[in-house]
């Protein structure tokens, strides 16, 4: 076989968010856009705000000479000032440009995370559902990722993080607001799961890293505050994008940040600028940077998506789907009508609605919506997700 065993391998587990999308495609050949209702992709679908577009025209027309140059390794010093000094009131924690890299997306800045902390057989804790690409990452340097449930409301569940906790455990990574479910930690949570790791170190007399996964941190509904990381534990990284807040995915431009007080800061921060390079990264795209630095605050109209949630949540509980609802990011993570929740995306590709399966979040029984589609897919989706789910119950 051409292909590494472990790459066939990963393909046929590959992310199931992918080839419902690509089932999208071929429908929507078949049958026309218009008839198919796809929410299985998120890929917002506001465009970004009016100053990103003032920003890339003035600095498309102001570019120096050697403006698409290689620049360091950690990113431009003026772009990475201006985001730490954004980070510094977002998380209250005094950060400081030598603390910051640019990066190509939050996935690129978790690679080199996870690039810098992980020996061989190390593992990755994550609280499921989480986000199917977390075990790919953790495998890509000798790591792997070791899952724990939950609480109902899918908030943290600190007992099980505590149980899961041994002798390999370097990483616990978690992602709030979440994806698939919507759910935000709260400050306890958060400040509870400090204390803990902190504890843990003491009795293993190892580093433990919190790793906050946060692209999503703006899109905040009903007052909803995201708590610091930063301020909540010491050996903490926190690694974000623009791709959600800012609607610029295919940008790929990220940073993350590491806590100043963290236990090396400075080795660790060499580590990480080293893998962003020997990753094939090498920097984060020089345009975006400029672009993005006097943009530091910046979002699209969380109202939209706020309605968007609202006109989902009303319609899947018309039509008797159990649910909680999501306190950010744009998810909804509904319990499927049957234990099967495969098999009931397939009842719902029969009306042409794509969304995906739980299972493929580590959260078998239910499936992921991604609302971030106009108003009109939601609306003429509403009477297909009702007939799916009288057909999985024999109505």
């Amino acid at each position: 076989m051409a292909l590494a065993e472990k790459i066939q391998d990963a393909i046929e587990r590959s992310s199931w968010i992918r080839k419902m999308f690509e089932e999208g495609a071929r429908l929507k050949a078949l049958y026309g856009a218009d008839k198919v209702f796809d929410f299985s992709l998120g890929n917002p679908d506001l465009e970004p705000p009016e100053g990103f577009r003032q920003a890339l025209h003035s600095v498309i027309a102001e570019s120096p000479t050697g403006a698409h140059a290689y620049m360091a390794n950690a990113g431009y010093q003026e772009t990475r000032a201006a985001v730490a000094a954004y980070v510094s009131r977002e998380q209250g924690v005094e950060v400081s440009a030598e603390h910051v890299v640019m990066t190509c997306g939050a996935a690129g800045g978790l690679n080199c995370i996870l690039k810098t902390l992980l020996d061989p057989g190390d593992e990755v804790i994550v609280s499921a559902p989480y986000f199917v690409e977390y075990g790919f990452y953790a495998d890509n340097h000798g790591g792997q990722i070791k899952v724990v449930t939950t609480r109902e409301d899918f908030s943290l569940d600190l007992e099980a993080i505590e149980a899961a906790i041994n002798k390999r455990t370097k990483v616990i990574l978690i992602n709030s607001p979440n994806n698939p479910t919507g759910q935000v930690y709260d400050r306890d949570s958060l400040e509870d799961l400090g204390d803990l790791l902190s504890s843990s170190t003491s009795k293993l007399g190892r580093n433990l890293y919190l790793v906050s996964d946060e692209p999503y941190r703006k899109i905040v509904y009903d007052g909803v505050a995201v708590p610091s990381i930063l301020k909540s534990y010491q050996n903490s990284i926190v690694a974000t994008s623009y791709s959600k807040d800012v609607s610029l995915p295919g940008e790929r431009l990220g940073y993350l940040v590491v806590h100043p007080g963290a236990d090396q800061a400075d080795s660790l921060m060499g580590g990480i600028i080293l893998a962003n390079r020997i990753l094939g990264f090498v920097n984060a795209p020089a345009l975006m940077q400029r672009v993005v630095q006097n943009l530091q605050g910046t979002c699209v109209d969380v109202s939209v998506y706020q309605a968007r949630r609202d006109r989902f949540c009303q319609g899947l509980n018309d039509a008797g789907y159990e649910f909680i609802k999501p306190r950010g990011a744009f998810y909804l993570f509904p319990k499927s009508p049957i234990p099967d929740d495969v098999a009931f995306v397939r009842l719902l590709q029969e009306e042409n609605i794509l969304v995906v399966p739980g299972s493929g979040f580590g959260g078998p029984g239910y499936f992921r919506i991604a609302y971030c589609v106009d108003e009109q897919t939601i609306e003429n989706a509403m009477p297909g997700f009702a007939r799916a789910r009288e057909r999985a119950l024999g109505k």
